[in-house]
């Protein structure tokens, strides 16, 4: 697939099929998302691939953590956001909001299918090792973009998940992950649902102009 026309197809998949990824598929995944740059090559990033019974037992407990501790999405701002911010938020509802059932809460459907990697039958759990500074992130958020682009040419959808970061301890303590490695983000892996309505749902992109500011 080329490489541009992946950019523009690629949208974040909330419905799966209930249908294994094949290890070869995730090796040859992870190969690629792999081939990312990385300061000084230091390649800070590290997967937990989680399928199976493994990958519900974990989702089981995120669900239950969740709804106990009343945590839920949001943008992780410090402070109240600009309207041009809530205004691509709302963006995204208004094509989301649509294809939900109508008994369910837009919120409770992101929180519970953030959760349980909304049905995907695998979730790839990035950490990154404590004795690297938060500069490092944006080695992980280049490795992210190369994986969901990956995904996407290999016929594979991909939902990045940040709200399983306020369980890093219980992620860590079910998947027997050491103390020293950060979980920073999950994806959720698998082929996409066809018949699902809300994979229909396409949030457009901002105009240019409104991102970009020119210095000559």
């Amino acid at each position: 697939m080329d490489i541009l026309a992946a950019m523009k197809e690629r949208r974040s998949t909330r419905g799966f099929l209930q249908k294994p990824v094949e290890r070869g598929t995730l090796e040859r995944l992870l190969s690629l998302a792999t081939q990312a740059p990385s300061a000084i090559n230091l390649q800070p990033w590290e997967f937990t691939v989680v399928s199976g019974e493994e990958k519900e037992r974990l989702s089981r407990l995120l669900v239950k953590r969740m709804k106990e501790r009343n945590i839920s999405c949001g943008p992780g701002a410090k402070k109240p956001l600009p309207d041009y911010f809530r205004e691509r938020q709302r963006g995204l509802l208004n094509v989301m909001l649509p294809n939900l059932p109508e008994s369910l809460h837009f919120q409770d459907f992101v929180n519970e299918g953030s959760c349980n990697f909304y049905g995907a039958p695998t979730a790839i759990i990035i950490t990154l090792d404590s004795v690297f500074s938060k500069a490092r992130l944006t080695d992980i958020g280049v490795v992210v973009g190369y994986l969901v682009l990956a995904a996407h040419a290999l016929g594979l959808g991909t939902c990045p998940i940040g709200l399983i970061t306020a369980f890093d301890d219980d992620i860590r303590d079910v998947l027997s992950i050491p103390e020293e490695k950060e979980v920073v983000i999950g994806v959720a892996v698998g082929y996409k649902d066809p018949d699902a309505p809300i994979n229909r749902s396409r949030s457009e992109r901002v105009v240019l102009d409104d991102v970009v500011k020119w210095r000559e």
